[in-house]
């Protein structure tokens, strides 16, 4: 159609403005002039604003209106659309927009089909895959190199490695993105054999292609040695191979090797920081996770969710519960997104920090739970004394659907057996095989603990001897503690034997079987445990507490009188002490 001077003068200023506007606000006037000025229904200055809705607007809804605005949209504009759900990983809506595209009869191009087998390749629609890549071949496009790229990749991410080396073998011109597509399809399905040939063979490596070697094999399959040979031997690093040779080592444990490479990292970004908050956290150093995250905040660098799982779960470990809200006021007030990850990890931090009520307060609003979630509440009442409240909260688990796992089963009997629920207990235990789960160690012990505090130890001693696999220490452990509970010397003495025969006679089994002596008055029983841990040089553990003061945690270690406040630590101590005995 043909323009006025002043309406093709406004077209070129909108599109000029289309070029550099950033703002939902912004983009929304121009929208708006171009209703009014009719410039809408011109297929290219409508193009151009759904490429900037695409691009710069979070909200798609935005995007879907000014699509069904357009009449007859061309390849690009459908294009665009397909883009714009990739990028914001939503390959369903995608897919819905492809199938609509051919039903309008509008035919694919080599910038449609990269987004399609993209989005199937996101969801692992291998069946969708094979199609699309049928409708490839109908069209020609085999041959061109983005489109089989986008065919390799969707079928490295379905695990089809197969076809993929098919489809790679088959094309003369690759180039370095068909390389490390490979390369990353062998490395996610765990091959690091053919990954590592692959690499020999490439004829051009870039920072990505190290990268890709370095994960897999410090983080696939736990080779770090072969990791770190990779990441030494690099040309150039960046930021992607250091915190991938710094997550091989966090997910090991080696966290002095990981805090090493840290420290020397001239450029590091939230992921440096979550990697090494996560990797404090998870390997018991809860107070340098903390400590972390405080330094990582104030460097001014934003929190991501795996940080902020990260120092929840520290908080959850040192029962610092005033850090634990303080981090939860943060998310809040800097509209962190509070997903079910972040606000299943609120729950556990508020349980085991025995917040109950704001446990249950946080879950009761969540709008959507999974099994995790379920079970973390569970677990909370029941270590929180609340079991009738965790068998409701199991029952109406069961009542929505969600299928029974090994760690709810373990939570609930867990719950059962510190509130002394015997029959409820012995009922879930049997209805664990109608679920489809076997018994494992795990639920043993669980069932052990649960009849030795009710003093149930025949029946205790009988589970364990009858038992389809072998029991270990921790399940005679259990019951020697239910011995000293209920003064049943005899037993205990059994019990003993049967753990210095699984060679878990450690100082803890020693001093246990000592109080148990002394406990029924038999102090020769008593001194010949104490000669025996002396001949075999047995040592009892140091005893140590972790308290929070003043937004601080505060270590106290036994007989460590180097502390500061050591001696208003003793007067304090005594105090209490004072206090029981007249209590008395």
């Amino acid at each position: 159609m043909s323009l006025s001077p002043s309406k093709l003068h406004l077209k070129n200023t909108i599109l000029s403005l289309l070029q550099t506007t950033k703002t939902t606000s912004q983009i929304q006037q121009i929208h708006t002039q171009l209703i009014t000025t009719n410039l809408i229904s011109d297929p290219f200055i409508a193009s151009r604003l759904l490429d900037s809705v695409a691009s710069n607007i979070s909200n798609v809804t935005y995007a879907e209106l000014i699509f069904t605005q357009i009449d007859q949209p061309n390849s690009f504009i459908w294009n665009t659309m397909l883009r714009g759900y990739v990028v914001r990983s939503n390959p369903q809506r995608a897919l819905h927009f492809y199938i609509g595209m051919r039903r309008n009869a509008v035919l694919g191009d080599n910038y449609t089909y990269p987004f399609v087998l993209k989005a199937c390749g996101m969801m692992c629609g291998l069946r969708e895959g094979r199609a699309v890549h049928g409708e490839v071949i109908k069209g020609g496009l085999q041959w061109d190199l983005f489109v089989r790229n986008g065919m390799i990749g969707m079928y490295c991410r379905c695990g089809e490695m197969g076809w993929a080396q098919a489809l790679f073998d088959a094309f003369c011109w690759k180039d370095l993105v068909s390389w490390n597509l490979m390369l990353g399809g062998y490395v996610r399905c765990g091959n690091m054999r053919e990954a590592r040939k692959m690499f020999d063979e490439m004829p051009d490596r870039d920072v990505f292609s190290w990268s890709i070697m370095i994960d897999g094999y410090g983080k696939k399959i736990g080779d770090i040695i072969q990791a770190r040979v990779l990441f030494d031997s690099m040309p150039t690093r960046d930021l992607v191979s250091w915190n991938s040779m710094i997550h091989g080592y966090a997910k090991l444990g080696e966290m002095e090797v990981a805090c090493q490479l840290f420290e020397e990292m001239e450029d590091k970004n939230v992921i440096s920081w979550s990697i090494m908050i996560d990797g404090y956290a998870r390997h018991g150093n809860p107070k340098e996770a903390l400590n972390l995250f405080r330094q990582m905040l104030s460097q001014g660098v934003r929190p991501d969710e795996v940080s902020m799982i990260g120092a929840v779960m520290a908080c959850a470990q040192l029962g610092a519960l005033d850090q634990g809200r303080w981090i939860h006021m943060y998310m809040k007030k800097n509209k962190i997104k509070l997903d079910i990850v972040v606000q299943t990890a609120l729950v556990d931090m508020y349980m085991k920090c025995g917040s109950v009520n704001e446990a249950c307060m946080i879950f009761n609003n969540m709008s959507g739970r999974n099994v995790v979630t379920w079970n973390v509440m569970i677990s909370g009442l029941g270590l929180n004394g609340f079991g009738e409240a965790a068998l409701k909260c199991f029952a109406q688990m069961e009542i929505e659907g969600v299928p029974m796992d090994d760690l709810i089963v373990v939570s609930v009997l867990t719950a059962c057996s510190h509130a002394g629920f015997v029959s409820e207990g012995l009922d879930i235990f049997d209805r664990m095989r109608t679920q489809g789960i076997e018994p494992k160690v795990e639920h043993y012990g669980c069932l052990i603990d649960l009849l030795g505090r009710a003093g149930r130890l025949d029946q205790a001693l009988t589970v364990i001897e009858s038992m389809s696999m072998q029991p270990n220490s921790a399940l005679w452990g259990s019951l020697l503690l239910a011995c000293r509970y209920h003064k049943n010397v005899a037993l205990a003495e059994v019990v003993v034997k049967r753990l210095v025969e699984l060679k878990a006679d450690d100082s803890g089994v020693y001093v246990l079987m000592s109080n148990i002596y002394t406990d029924s008055e038999m102090w020769e029983g008593t001194l010949r445990i104490r000669r025996l841990m002396k001949e075999r040089n047995v040592k009892k553990e140091t005893g140590r507490s972790v308290i929070e003061v003043g937004g601080g945690m505060e270590e106290f270690i036994r007989g460590n009188a180097a502390h500061i406040h050591s001696e208003e630590i003793e007067m304090v101590i005594w105090s209490l002490s004072k206090m029981v005995m007249f209590a008395e």
